[in-house]
């Protein structure tokens, strides 16, 4: 393996590649909806309610979680085109 490229002047690195992962509000839409069906859920429980309970908390963390890691914001063009 290499070492990451620096210049001998500055001690700067490289830009690094742009891999496609863009954060859009869609995700933290998401990511919050998540982490609120997750509070509820863990309230539930807490309550003692044996059905809803588990519910909230595989929709939050199994679904609504991952959704908002994995759903792809939308790309900008760029300026000049």
């Amino acid at each position: 393996m290499s070492a990451p490229k620096t210049s001998r002047r500055g001690g700067r690195k490289a830009p690094e590649a742009d891999l496609g992962f863009a954060w859009g509000s869609l995700n933290s839409l998401l990511l919050a909806l998540g982490v609120a069906v997750i509070a509820i859920g863990y309230v539930a429980l807490s309550r003692g309610s044996v059905t809803l309970a588990p519910v909230l908390l595989v929709l939050g963390y199994c679904v609504l979680i991952p959704a908002s890691l994995l759903t792809r914001g939308r790309k900008t063009a760029p300026s000049g085109e």
